[in-house]
């Protein structure tokens, strides 16, 4: 039997990132994560097998040069000198986030000018000049185009201040939480008429934990209740009839009904008794086909279920009601009414082997003799038990400094921990599906 501790809240004190998924790009093809989506941001997706020389498809190429390419997890790491100093300022808002405003002075927009013009003097295609020579800036900005020119100086600017801008964000924010929250057009706009460049960027940051009251974790006590199923010498001696059941074999009866010891297979059905006489609704989560029941552990699948279907033989039919206790573990069903029909389709008898030294050895391998089992069994139960204490200990204290302090949560801690909740559920519903399929 395996001992656990009782569950408890869940703790607010223990803050990892997130995984927030990065901002899709502006384009079909990888750009920088960190900038929000904008329509018809960028108009050249990338084409395979280009076949023309004309100036829009080779913006497409040599655009990707400028695209912003690092990864929010590692901006820090792709800091480039700069020609100036950048303007940010920090505002704190609601939810542990943080806003930058950074301002790009004109000097710092004008070396990236210079640098994507030529790096599309180094790669365009420019009829009347051979590749790689220099191209006079006036037609080699009419052949690309000046919008496709811009767009990638814009890039280029956010790829080389953003790593300086996030440069005190350092340690403080949550993996894949950063965003660009200002639209590309709107840093176009700014870039054309001013030659300078601004946008805001949001961040998560590791939340502040804030005492109520400030000192009222000092001289804290808390009593731990110890579940009643967290007694070694109980689970023991469980663990040692289970593996006592397992040595033996399940002969048919046909001669009696159901009673304590038997094993029996039984389709189970039930469904809602309605106080308005209304049509009666099926609850599937109490249905089963092919149910192999134990009847030593009957009152742990549903209390009273073994003294109802007592005395049913094999291929009779039983009905009973039944009214779901307040203590039910799922919430919809408790105080429910409802009236079970159960099919017994096969009954099974088992014949143990007498327990004693002879079958110490397949009991627990090693052993002789049936007290060295017991024994042996005994010490790793306690060992669990210990460790359940202590974890029923751990929760206990952490509900209750769950319930002392006040912390604001970052949206991207909800959002990763709903993504672990929706996939931990949606891999519970495949292997149902795939275990009804199996069953059928």
């Amino acid at each position: 039997m395996v001992l656990y501790g009782t569950a408890t809240a869940s703790t607010l004190l223990e803050f990892k990132a997130s995984l927030l998924s990065p901002c899709p790009s502006f384009s079909s093809r990888p750009v920088n994560p960190l900038i929000q989506p904008v329509k018809n941001t960028i108009l050249f997706p990338p084409i395979k097998h280009v076949t023309s020389n004309s100036p829009s498809q080779q913006f497409k190429k040599i655009s990707k040069t400028f695209e912003a390419s690092a990864s929010t997890a590692e901006v820090d790491t792709l800091v480039e000198k700069l020609p100036a100093d950048l303007n940010v300022t920090e505002t704190e808002e609601p939810n542990s986030r943080v806003r930058l405003s950074v301002e790009v002075p004109p000097v710092v927009c004008e070396d990236c000018y210079s640098r994507v013009i030529r790096e599309f003097m180094k790669k365009a295609k420019v009829p009347g000049f051979r590749p790689g020579k220099n191209v006079p800036e006036s037609i080699l900005i009419n052949y690309i185009g000046k919008q496709n020119i811009q767009k990638a100086i814009v890039e280029s600017i956010l790829k080389r201040t953003l790593p300086h801008a996030m440069s005190s964000m350092t340690g403080k924010a949550l993996e894949d939480s950063i965003r660009i929250v200002t639209k590309f057009s709107e840093m176009e706009n700014t870039y054309s008429s001013l030659n300078s460049l601004r946008y805001d960027v949001i961040v998560d940051v590791a939340p502040e934990v804030k005492w109520v009251p400030e000192y009222g974790y000092k001289n804290l006590k808390i009593v731990v209740e110890i579940d009643s199923e967290i007694d070694a010498k109980k689970a023991s001696e469980e663990e040692l009839r289970r593996r006592h059941k397992s040595l033996g074999s399940l002969r048919i009866v046909t001669d009696r009904g159901v009673k304590l010891g038997d094993v029996a297979v039984l389709d189970i059905s039930a469904t809602t008794i309605e106080a308005d006489d209304s049509d009666a609704k099926s609850i599937p989560s109490a249905e089963s086909r092919g149910f192999q029941f134990d009847t030593e552990d009957g009152d742990r699948i549903l209390p009273g279920f073994l003294e109802a279907i007592t005395g049913i033989q094999r291929g009779e039919t039983k009905s009973f009601q039944y009214v779901f206790p307040e203590s039910w573990a799922q919430e919809n069903l408790r105080g429910i009414e409802a009236k079970f029909t159960v099919e017994c389709k096969e009954l099974f008898h088992r014949d143990l082997p007498n327990l004693d030294d002879s079958i110490a050895d397949k009991l627990l391998p090693g052993c002789t003799t049936l007290e060295e089992v017991k024994k042996a069994l005994l010490e790793k139960c306690l060992e669990v038990e210990q460790t359940a204490k202590e974890q029923a200990a751990d929760n206990a204290i952490l509900d209750r400094l769950c319930k002392m302090v006040e912390v604001d949560i970052p949206r991207s801690l909800f959002e990763e921990q709903g993504r672990e909740l929706y996939g931990a559920q949606l891999l519970q519903m495949q292997h149902c599906n795939w275990s009804r399929q199996i069953g059928s």
